[in-house]
């Protein structure tokens, strides 16, 4: 159930750590693929988060003016409150008397928890860094 919020902050930043200047939210929109409007929206939670400034006017957008080693992608996560393993949907009921119909869903809410933090655990090694030196042909294998 990853949003995809996620994966356009991250070619966002990538992008934006990549060309070290200020982008508008066209140029970015257009080099990942999605809307103007989607980028915008993703790019407010990322300049409240302080992951990205902004210039306003005609020659405005957006600056990555963090440290692209230190960032991680658990970080970015964070800052967009997003759960990478969830269910909306839950079994059973704990009213009934049935101790499986009745124990399932709080159960199963714990095993996603585990499994979110085993993810965000994983983000605390891959930096924007990592991913911009992955795409050049310059750096490491992302090992998970």
């Amino acid at each position: 159930m990853i949003d995809s919020m996620f994966s356009v902050a991250v070619h966002a930043l990538v992008y934006l750590n990549h060309k070290n200047c200020i982008v508008s939210s066209e140029a970015l929109a257009e080099n990942i693929c999605t809307n103007p409007a989607r980028v915008r929206k993703v790019m407010a939670v990322l300049k409240k988060a302080g992951l990205v400034t902004t210039k306003t006017g005609q020659v405005g957008g957006y600056r990555f003016d963090g440290d692209a080693q230190k960032l991680t992608l658990e970080q970015v996560a964070s800052a967009l409150g997003v759960r990478f393993v969830d269910c909306t949907w839950r079994s059973g009921d704990e009213d009934m008397e049935c101790l499986v119909a009745s124990g399932m869903a709080d159960i199963m809410d714990s095993i996603y928890l585990q499994l979110d933090r085993q993810c965000r655990d994983s983000l605390r090694h891959i930096t924007i860094a990592d991913i911009d030196q992955k795409i050049f042909g310059q750096g490491k294998e992302i090992i998970l």
